[in-house]
């Protein structure tokens, strides 16, 4: 029975008898039969973590949250990508869930009917992070994207700008840039300023898409004095296109992405952008998932995080 316990990471048990089990336990490379276990409680002490990218340098920040909360929790992470696809999503879930996990932690609010369907009849808990533009299934950890984009497009108008296009990456299924583009022209209407220009494209974001898709829009309206990117790689392509060139940066063109990656810190130039909380999203959901949570709730939580605003050295100082 000792044994068990600290196999099952349940129970009160000496740490110096835990330590003599589990050397034990590695010296004879025994694994333990977590299916037999599921039989009797109907779950297993796995997390299904379901998210858009890993190539995407925001989302390894999350999952590192995630995983750094459920260290001591006896519960384990395991992911599923779905490349923007709201099929591969339903169909991840739905092998995840036939594993019975201990809980749902998914990007996004956006999902097919069958999938919310499955992640509301699944009875247990589900963390839906990175928005909280929208109605959450059970809880929801994250932050506004399209107060994110309102609050960038304030700044900029403050710093004088007044022509202005808009770069993005994976508009038609990435939802929360498409939010924040919505708050961001939200925010210029308020000074009654209308995109100039925008470019789209559907493939990831890189820094070499970032330099194309720049001197594609300064080509088509070179009278532009801003330009604001979905997320920072395609920034910094374009920050450093524009150095190349001898753009003047940020008197000419002021430049902005979105999420802080610490990509930036390296660039000759800090590119402006906005903290968007990855870290510490992974950790309030996994938090949640573990019984941690702050407040205490079981269930029907809701985490707005504040992003910050950090103008570095591509806004014009007012």
């Amino acid at each position: 029975m000792t044994v068990s316990r600290v196999l099952r990471n349940r129970g009160d048990v000496s740490a110096a008898t835990r330590e003599r089990v589990l050397d034990a336990a590695k010296r004879l490379g025994y694994v333990p039969n977590k299916i037999a276990g599921a039989l009797a409680s109907q779950r297993v002490n796995l997390v299904a973590v379901i998210v858009p990218s890993l190539s995407n340098l925001v989302f390894p920040e999350v999952l590192s949250g995630i995983s750094e909360e459920l260290e001591d929790s006896g519960l384990q992470p395991v992911f599923g990508v779905t490349n923007y696809s709201a099929e591969r999503e339903e169909a991840a879930l739905y092998e995840m869930l036939s594993w019975r996990p201990s809980g749902v932690i998914v990007a996004g609010l956006e999902h097919t009917d069958a999938a919310r369907a499955m992640m509301k009849n699944s009875g247990i808990p589900i963390v839906e992070i990175m928005d909280v533009d929208g109605e959450a299934i059970d809880s929801v950890v994250g932050i506004s994207h399209r107060r994110a984009g309102m609050e960038m497009a304030r700044a900029i108008v403050a710093a004088g700008y007044r022509r202005i296009g808009f770069l993005g990456t994976k508009m038609p299924h990435d939802h929360r840039a498409r939010k924040r583009l919505e708050g961001f022209e939200a925010g210029l209407a308020e000074a009654g300023i209308a995109l100039a220009d925008r470019e789209f494209y559907s493939g990831g974001s890189a820094l070499l898409k970032g330099r194309e898709m720049t001197e594609a829009m300064l080509k088509r309206s070179p009278d532009l004095d801003f330009l604001y990117y979905s997320n920072d790689m395609i920034g910094a392509g374009g920050l450093l296109y524009c150095l190349e060139k001898g753009i003047d940066v940020p008197e000419r063109l002021g430049l902005a992405g979105f999420n802080g990656v610490e990509l930036l810190d390296g660039l000759p130039r800090r590119l402006a952008t906005m903290d968007a909380c990855r870290h510490e999203i992974g950790r309030r959901a996994a938090a949640i998932i573990a019984g941690h949570s702050q407040s205490g709730l079981i269930g029907g939580e809701r985490v707005e995080l504040t992003p910050v605003l950090q103008l570095g050295d591509t806004i014009r100082k007012t």
